[in-house]
């Protein structure tokens, strides 16, 4: 049985899928219903979901996202390679113009109930807003805050500590994916 710090260190941002392995849009919406049960500030639960699980859609969606900003000589994952599924995750104006911190909340319970399962994801926050907005005709009143990839992981990652501060994640040379954390001791302030 895992503990929840095993899921939260598998729970990564995994980039590479299997993209011929489907996430069915029953499996999407029981992670989503994760985030709905997650709090929300003020309990104004303004947080609303668009599916994406069908190649044409997924790809559509694909064109308007940015990977990996520390990776410069890589533009996201190859055909083969990408999300099989997407969760555009978007504001309702109409409820509030302000989500406070909902969408970390919200994105951390998706993520962590779909490494429970066996799958991953990625939070994309580099998203070309008013382009997807317009290609998916979603309405003027639902802003877009982030799209979350949700696929079987095609890659392996490794947290390790960082080395003289240095935080940015990066590829060796087999392709796996490395992600430096601070020590404990550093981010604990003894005032």
């Amino acid at each position: 049985m895992s503990t929840l710090k095993d899921l939260i260190k598998k729970s990564r941002s995994y980039r590479r899928f299997y993209e011929n392995e489907p996430v069915s849009s029953a499996t999407l919406k029981e992670l989503i219903d994760l985030a709905r049960l997650s709090p929300s500030a003020r309990n104004a639960q303004t947080i609303k979901y668009i599916i994406s699980n069908t190649p044409e859609r997924n790809y559509l969606i694909f064109q308007h996202l940015a990977w990996a900003g520390y990776l410069h000589d890589w533009q996201g994952p190859e055909k083969g390679e990408r999300p099989s599924a997407y969760l555009i995750m978007v504001n309702d104006t109409r409820i509030s113009d302000n989500y406070f911190c909902d969408e970390g909340i919200a994105a951390q319970s998706i993520l962590l109930g779909a490494t429970e399962i066996g799958l991953g994801g990625c939070i994309i926050g580099s998203v070309e807003r008013m382009a997807l907005q317009k290609a998916l005709n979603i309405p003027p009143y639902f802003k877009i805050i982030q799209v979350i990839a949700i696929g079987k992981p095609k890659e392996t990652v490794i947290i390790e500590e960082t080395v003289n501060g240095k935080i940015k994640y990066y590829r060796d040379e087999k392709g796996n994916h490395h992600v430096p954390k601070r020590p404990l001791n550093e981010i604990i302030l003894s005032l």
